[in-house]
């Protein structure tokens, strides 16, 4: 039991589960925090998360399933390329997933099923043919942005929105952090290729390392995710968003520790670059936890 619980959990892709939990909570937060509405209760948080989690894996997994062969190059631990898992009982888990994800989003509203619905739409178009939008490194881009910085943070504030004060509306409040998860979302697109080079480019996947060169990727991806960095400090140093400067220097911190490892990384070391791709998972959890805190502890509020 413990072993196969071992091999589900390998099979969500954690970070990306983490990821999703604390998006989806933050998102809660950041609600909580705005006037009129009703008090916190779990009953719209928690099958909110259940639902975002289930589509997770439905996505994560069915990336897996679809990619068995050149995960045997590129991912070889993972469940099905190592034999922990088949290829049947994967797709089992995944269909179950999405089924989760629509029956407890559809219970909790129309519009939280409708969201769940797209955001499973394009996670299959990410995968499977004849779409399959990771197969270019524009489309892969295109896809990650837009499920992770514009559906599950509009989507998800406008859902809390609904669920806690009765309208569906969107505050200045999301708008930072939307945009920064957005150009972020595009450094996760371009940085989780440059480690796979090898299969993707036997199997034809168009990758932006595979099409520019590990170095060009990382370049790239880097100017992108110091954008993203910047669209916060900079409007709240110049006092465009009233925070305090605890709050700007802790943005201003990872900012710094990222430019740092993409600097030193040495981009033909695979064992570099996949850490150097979990530490900046960290950073997006960072993120997450550190955008909410000054409405958490009612520093500020408004805007």
């Amino acid at each position: 039991m413990i072993r196969a619980l071992l091999t589900f959990w390998k099979f969500t892709r954690p970070h990306t589960i983490i990821g999703s939990a604390l998006s989806v909570t933050a998102l809660y937060v950041l609600v909580l925090a705005q006037p009129g509405g009703v008090p916190a209760h779990a009953q719209v948080w928690l099958p909110s998360l259940l639902a975002a989690l289930a589509c997770n894996v439905f996505i994560t997994g069915l990336n897996q399933w679809s990619d068995v062969e050149v995960d045997r190059i590129n991912k070889p631990w993972l469940p099905i390329p190592a034999g922990l898992l088949s290829r049947s009982v994967a797709l089992t888990i995944v269909l179950m997933s999405l089924m989760v994800a629509l029956l407890v989003a559809a219970w909790v509203s129309t519009f939280l099923f409708g969201l769940i619905a797209l955001i499973s739409v394009l996670g299959w178009a990410y995968s499977m043919p004849p779409i399959r939008f990771k197969r270019h490194h524009f489309g892969a881009a295109l896809a990650i942005t837009v499920v992770r910085g514009l559906l599950v943070n509009l989507g998800f504030y406008a859902h809390y929105m609904q669920q806690l004060h009765g309208h569906l509306t969107l505050d200045p409040i999301i708008g930072p952090l939307t945009g920064f998860v957005a150009l972020f979302s595009i450094g996760i697109a371009w940085f989780k290729d440059i480690p796979d080079t090898k299969g993707d480019a036997e199997y034809h996947f168009g990758t932006l390392a595979v099409r520019m060169g590990r170095g060009s990727a990382l370049v790239l991806g880097a100017v992108v995710v110091v954008l993203a960095y910047l669209a916060i400090i900079i409007p709240a140093l110049v006092g465009l968003l009233p925070y305090p400067a605890w709050y700007t220097l802790s943005f201003g911190l990872p900012l710094i520790a990222f430019v740092t490892m993409a600097a030193r990384l040495e981009v033909d070391d695979d064992v570099q670059v996949k850490r150097f791709y979990m530490l900046f998972w960290v950073l997006f959890f960072l993120a997450y936890v550190v955008y909410p805190l000054p409405y958490l502890l009612a520093i500020d509020g408004t805007f």
